[in-house]
């Protein structure tokens, strides 16, 4: 029998220990696979549900866009590629400035007072008084309700001729208003419903990150003698102050892409007084006999554009907050 004969003969009796280092037992390795396997078998449902609903959609309707798709294209499925044509025409569109404006300032007076109220709610029912967790849970009413009902109730109230609006206007001697039908006031009734429906969320959301601020530090505070108005200042805003970033954020995006609410009160009119890109995608898309499927699709991307870049912006403060 030879030296390498001994040797192999002895590492396997012993366990895989020769002079040259331990060799690993058969079978180590298999643990490791199985729990990469689990792994693997947790995330696919994810993976495939971003898939299905958001990777195809997002393809989908870049691809409408760079394509003229015509109601027969769409059906034949032979659209001619256009590049971007459709871009160019919304872009030249005379709605496009209007939808431009409209949606900013639907957006950003929303979140402005969705944002304040909200805080200010927030901030009256941390004291924890009696009825606090009941009066709160009312206040969660207009977000718990479907849009269409929240939407048709406001519509009934700011109807010009039977509203309840005018009729308290009335009684004041102040001249009815037209709210939905007026130029003037369309946008304006609009934003009013869009915030009333906000207002809850940011209520739960900042009243969740007040009560995750620590009472010591309150006590701190109350002990070198600040203020009330010192205190918020100075100690619960800038503590509140990622809680408030992720809220802004979700209701910026979430602003963005109202239309159910407009498209019930005003269908974006009367003409283009009320019109977001949100209503003029859909317009485009859906609301008449010719639907022009591509550039329905350009104006939807220029919405996710937005978004996107506010996201970014959003990612951009945070590290740089992490850094500071």
């Amino acid at each position: 029998m030879t030296q390498s004969q001994t040797l192999s003969e002895r590492s396997v009796r012993g366990g895989g220990r020769t002079s040259f280092g331990v060799l690993p037992p058969r079978g180590a390795n298999k643990p490791k696979r199985t729990g990469q396997w689990a792994a693997w078998a947790f995330i696919a449902p994810l993976v495939a549900y971003l898939a299905v609903f958001y990777a195809y959609p997002l393809y989908r309707n870049v691809e409408l866009s760079l394509k003229d798709y015509t109601v027969r294209a769409f059906v034949q499925g032979n659209a001619k590629f256009v590049g971007l044509d459709n871009y160019a025409s919304v872009f030249q569109n005379p709605t496009f400035l209007p939808a431009l404006v409209h949606t900013a300032l639907f957006t950003a007076i929303s979140i402005v007072f969705q944002f304040t109220v909200g805080l200010a709610l927030a901030l009256f029912f941390h004291q924890n008084f009696r009825l606090s967790a009941t009066l709160r849970a009312l206040f969660l009413v207009p977000w718990l309700l479907p849009l269409i009902v929240s939407a048709s109730t406001w519509s009934w109230m700011l109807n010009s001729d039977s509203g309840v609006v005018n009729s308290v206007l009335s009684a004041f001697g102040i001249a009815p208003v037209d709210w939905l039908t007026s130029p003037d006031w369309a946008l304006a009734s609009v934003t009013i419903a869009n915030i009333w429906i906000g207002i809850p969320f940011n209520l739960v959301v900042l009243h969740s990150g007040l009560a995750n601020i620590p009472g010591e530090v309150y006590e701190a505070s109350a002990l070198d003698g600040a203020s009330g108005w010192q205190t918020f200042r100075h100690v619960t805003f800038p503590m509140l102050r990622p809680v408030s970033a992720v809220t802004l954020l979700l209701g910026l995006i979430y602003t963005l892409k109202v239309f159910d609410i407009i498209w019930i009160m005003t269908r974006g009119g009367p003409g283009t007084a009320s019109t977001t890109f949100a209503t003029w995608s859909y317009q485009l898309g859906f609301a008449s006999t010719l639907p022009d499927f591509s550039p329905a699709a350009a104006v939807g991307n220029l919405l996710i554009i937005l978004a996107l870049v506010f996201g970014f912006v959003y990612i951009r403060t945070q590290r740089k907050q992490d850094l500071a």
